[in-house]
Parts: structure tokens; sequence; C-alpha cells
């Protein structure tokens, strides 16, 4: 199970979108997709002509401009108007469309079905039953489903994502935020949500990924979480980074560098019969 994957929130509050105030953040300290990765997906996925992309949630379209080469023409859905405006900023627009809309009541094209459907970093702000219904019903026959992602600083595994997770609770709270809500660990996993769904041949894969960070990118990369955005910190923003760098300083190596031990957790699927 991905690690960002806790949560029954969906992706806005009141109309409000959770990753409002982040898209410069994510923009510029979000990781992309790892090339073993991009190729996994694309490898996974069946031909067609033109061959056709969905990534739902896309934010500033990470995953497409990864996957872009081995496809003819992508969609990018997603609920946020700021992510999208940086995905459109990135994204060649003769070969990709960007929609703005809910992953559970998107609409695509008439006669346009993707072969592969990517979700990244997403699927945990999703309903999911639904989501996977929707998303069932404008699938190619063979085409595959797609759910992954690495691990956020709740997972630990390195001092800097422990000290970093600390300064998240002493100024927000010890619960995780979601904007200006929270949310709960949900009590199953994802294989188990697509298997229910009906799709078949439901596996997974593990890509180990080592990444470098200084701590201002460290800085950046919580602003551009849904759980320390500048909405959610308010005027509490400064000194949440006086007090993570004060934190973090002192674990860099003499480049000044956090090393990031992460993971990406790939699930692929077919879509159900029928």
């Amino acid at each position: 199970m991905i690690d960002s994957s806790p949560g029954t929130a969906s992706a806005s509050l009141g109309g409000v979108s959770l990753f409002a105030s982040t898209a410069e953040y994510y923009r510029r300290h979000r990781s992309g997709v790892p090339a073993e990765v991009a190729e996994i997906l694309a490898d996974a996925a069946p031909q067609g002509s033109p061959r056709r992309l969905l990534d739902v949630g896309t934010g500033p379209g990470f995953v497409i401009g990864a996957l872009l080469p081995w496809f003819d023409e992508a969609i990018g859905v997603d609920l946020d108007a700021d992510l999208l405006a940086v995905a459109r900023e990135e994204l060649p627009a003769d070969s990709v469309r960007l929609v703005q809309a809910p992953a559970e009541s998107f609409e695509l094209p008439d006669s346009w079905s993707p072969h592969l459907v990517t979700v990244c970093r997403a699927f945990h702000w999703f309903e999911r039953p639904v989501f996977l219904r929707h998303v069932t019903e404008r699938m190619e026959p063979e085409a595959v489903l797609a759910v992954f992602g690495d691990q956020s600083i709740w997972a630990g595994g390195d001092d800097w994502k422990d000290r970093t997770r600390e300064v998240v609770q002493e100024i927000l709270g010890e619960r995780r935020r979601a904007g200006a809500g929270t949310y709960d660990r949900p009590t199953g996993s994802f294989e188990d949500d697509i298997a229910d769904a009906g799709f078949r041949g439901v596996t997974t894969t593990r890509v180990p990924v080592v990444r470098t960070r200084t701590v201002g990118d460290v800085v950046g990369l919580m602003h551009s979480m849904s759980f320390a955005s500048p909405a959610v910190l308010g005027d509490r923003a400064e000194e949440f980074d006086r007090r993570l760098r004060e934190r973090l300083e002192p674990l860099t190596d003499e480049h000044g560098l956090l090393t990031d031990h992460n993971e990406f957790h790939i699930i692929l699927a077919t879509r159900p019969p029928g």
C-alpha cells in the first residue's frame, strides 16, 4: 500500500482545492517520475493507434511529461486550476488536453478511450469506488490502470523526515491536515479497492529511489503539500520555516544535502471485462 495514501478526504473541502496556494512550490520542489518507473508504466499498457494516456489527478503534469514519448495523445484531469495552469506551461498543447474536473465525474471527448490510466500520489484523495466505476466505462477493453507513488515524510525512514514530521505536528497539531480539515487512514489497501472493482491481474512492483535535497528544497516541498501549504500555515508560515531549517541543517552532509531513501510502489491492473 502506497504510504502517501492515508485519508478519506476528497480533493476539495467546501469547493476549495486542498492544494490552494501550492502551485509554484509544487512545480519547483516535487520530484518527478523516475525513468525506470515511466518505462514500467509504458510497457504495461497495450498498443494503440493513436496510443492514448489519461492521467487523473495530474497536478502540474509530471506524469504526462514523463510518459508522452510513448503516447500520441494525453488528457490530464485535475480539480485545481492553478496546478493545471502550470501543466499548460509545461506540456505541448498539440498532443495534450487538460480538463478541470473531479476524478469521479470528468468527461472525455466522444470516441476517446485511454490505453493507460495513471494516478500518481492522488488515489487517496478520490472516492475510490466511484472513481473506479467511472473510469472503467471510459477505458479501452484491455487498458491498464496504474496507481503509484513514493513515500512521504509520514513513512519516516530518514532522520530528516522524522524531524520534519515533528515540526509539522508542533506547528499544526498531531493529526495530519488536509487543507482546512483532517483525514483518517483507510482500513483497506489500494490493491483491494482495485480488485473489488473488478480489475484483473492486480500486481505490485517496488522501485527503489535515492534522491538528494537541500534544506530549502524540503521547506518548499512541505509548502507543496496539502498539510503544510501556505494557505494552511497562514501567519505561522515564518515560524514553521525557521523551525524546520533549524532542525534540518545539522543533518546535512558536507555538501549541504539531505538524502532521501525512497521507493515507488506501482499497482498495475487490467480493465474489468465487459
